[in-house]
């Protein structure tokens, strides 16, 4: 117990427990007893957008206020830096660090591009990439920004396909996968999807040192409809990807599966009893090492569902309104609504600060 008081305390004066304010003694003593601590972009009562930090009992220790909706947050554990990324197609992003040693700094896009809400840093923490479009091209484009030098943005590569979304750094710390959902959009038309009919979705490997393509994985040409958004590392090598269907309601394809560089990717089979509740779509993924598990929500279908890593067999269900963000947490999992509900898969619904959390949850400390 004194080891992890200390390892607290230290988290505490490290990485700080603000992002605009000081902890009030009794949010910092909240911290300090919690064993993990969560990012997640809000919308609170009043309308107002941020990122927000929070402890495993739900309380909101700290918050940074964002100039339009945020998605996810991308952390790099060593440095404390973060990024909470804004919807597409928003244009900014926002820097803070948690030993507050800098100003929460807006990042822009630059002309011609908008983010795609998620990010990754290098293993060093010296490069920021993020998924972004080049609208007028249709093409998809992973921007590099350089994080000492402000934020700097340095150039893009290519993403491999249409419309980037999640992406992570593999074990290698050289090689980037990302999801390109083969979905074509423009800002001039909001949110709309302009392809549907010939979408090309596929999993793409790229070596981040020199922008160049080293593999692209692809769906049958029957799925090509099946759009892949979302992926989790399942720490030995391989990871797990998500996706939503943009076909017609009726069909009920597979959601989720597992890759590898070098092999064929593989969509877990799911019983049509609990396929049904996903709503063809998945809204974030999360794997657990620890357990050998991965999870899955879709908050169109109010579900969570807990899944056994290697064969995709469904192990456990909950029905949770509106349920999206979701996290290892020990052997099990940390998920978050839009409703203001925070849920722990071991026990249960957790009372929290009731901030409407947005599509992902991040735990960036233990």
């Amino acid at each position: 117990m004194a080891g992890r008081l200390v390892a607290r305390r230290e988290f505490l004066k490290n990485a700080g427990l603000t992002f605009a304010a000081m902890l009030s003694p009794a949010r910092a003593q909240t911290l300090l007893q919690s064993d993990a601590v969560y990012a997640s972009a809000y919308k609170d009562d009043s309308g107002a957008y941020g990122a927000a930090l929070l402890a495993e009992d739900g309380t909101v220790v700290a918050r940074v206020s964002l100039p339009a909706r945020g998605h996810d947050v991308a952390h790099h554990p060593e440095t404390g830096r973060a990024v909470a990324f804004a919807r597409r197609p928003g244009t900014i992003a926002v820097a803070f660090d948690m030993a507050m040693q800098r100003r929460p700094q807006e990042i822009t896009a630059q002309s011609g591009r908008h983010f795609y809400g998620h990010g990754v840093f290098s293993k060093d923490g010296r490069l920021l990439y993020a998924s972004e479009n080049d609208f007028e091209n249709a093409a998809g484009v992973i921007g590099v920004y350089d994080v000492d030098a402000g934020f700097r943005r340095l150039g893009e590569f290519p993403s491999g396909g249409i419309g980037p979304h999640d992406m992570l750094l593999l074990n290698d710390g050289r090689t980037l996968a990302i999801a390109n959902g083969g979905i074509e959009t423009h800002p001039d038309f909001g949110r709309a999807k302009l392809n549907i009919a010939t979408m090309a979705p596929c999993l793409c490997f790229v070596d981040r040192l020199h922008g160049t393509l080293v593999e692209t994985q692809a769906l049958p040409p029957a799925l090509h409809k099946l759009s892949i958004r979302h992926l989790a590392g399942d720490g030995v090598g391989s990871l797990y990807f998500a996706c939503q269907f943009e076909g017609a309601p009726i069909r009920q394809p597979p959601l989720f599966g597992q890759a590898r560089p070098g092999e064929t990717m593989r969509l877990f089979e799911t019983d049509n009893g609990h396929l049904s509740k996903l709503k063809n779509y998945i809204g974030s993924i999360a794997a657990n090492p620890q357990a050998g598990t991965l999870s899955v929500t879709s908050p169109r279908g109010n579900c969570l569902l807990v899944l056994d890593g290697k064969s995709g067999l469904v192990l456990s269900e909950r029905r949770l309104a509106n349920v999206c963000g979701v996290t290892s947490h020990g052997d099990a999992y940390f998920a978050s609504t839009g409703n203001g509900v925070l849920f722990d898969t071991r026990r249960g619904i957790v009372e929290s600060d009731k901030l409407r959390l947005d599509n992902h949850l991040r735990r960036i400390a233990a």
